[in-house]
């Protein structure tokens, strides 16, 4: 990959990322890895695996991504793309570590964590997936939606007339507006490909 004039800003979509890091753009690459990692080591643990082991697991999901990033369709499902194949390529190690245990040894994989750390995994890994969707889903909304989301998100709760005024809006179209706002992440490819993803008792 070549660096192209200009480094991707910090709120760029996971969509532009990817037609940039496509195009040879070193710093939107650097900038894809950065925000994912954190996903993909969370899987990684999930798995239980030894420190080289994670770090070899890690590198092989982004060695496949460097081969597979002009063919994902649709960029915004990266994370989702990332999750499977880290799982994927986890439990490969998992299984070739049990193939290749010593006699009387023991290898940890995902079927032997008691059924509390797999649970606790299992939400860890959920939360960050659903962060990183949502955070490419935020900021592909329209200005005035990212603003009124965040204040509507402010803790402890701010008051209808304190966004307002913050705003500029009547308190009364306020509700409409959100709604509006939530309906369009809601739609968001990143969001639906995540809730595609969950089993359906979710």
């Amino acid at each position: 990959m070549t660096a192209e004039a200009g480094p991707p800003p910090s709120d760029a979509t996971v969509t532009d990322l990817v037609m940039r890091a496509r195009g040879g753009d070193q710093q939107a690459w650097d900038a894809i890895v950065d925000r994912y990692a954190p996903l993909v080591w969370s899987i990684c643990r999930r798995y239980r695996l030894a420190g080289a082991d994670a770090g070899d697991a890690s590198q092989t999901v982004w060695l496949h991504l460097v081969d597979q990033l002009d063919k994902i369709r649709d960029p915004a499902a990266l994370p989702g793309w990332l999750a499977t194949t880290t799982r994927r390529e986890c439990g490969r190690l998992v299984r070739a570590a049990r193939r290749t245990c010593p006699p009387g040894g023991r290898v940890l994989d995902a079927e032997d964590i008691p059924d509390e750390q797999a649970a606790r995994a299992d939400d860890e890994l959920l939360a960050a997936e659903r962060h990183a969707a949502l955070r490419e889903a935020l900021a592909d909304l329209p200005p005035p939606c990212q603003r009124l989301i965040a204040l509507l998100a402010e803790d402890p709760p701010l008051p209808y007339t304190e966004i307002s005024a913050r705003l500029g809006i009547p308190a009364g179209s306020i509700g409409p507006s959100s709604s509006r706002c939530l309906a369009k992440l809601r739609r968001h490819p990143a969001i639906a490909a995540l809730t595609d993803a969950q089993p359906a008792s979710a």
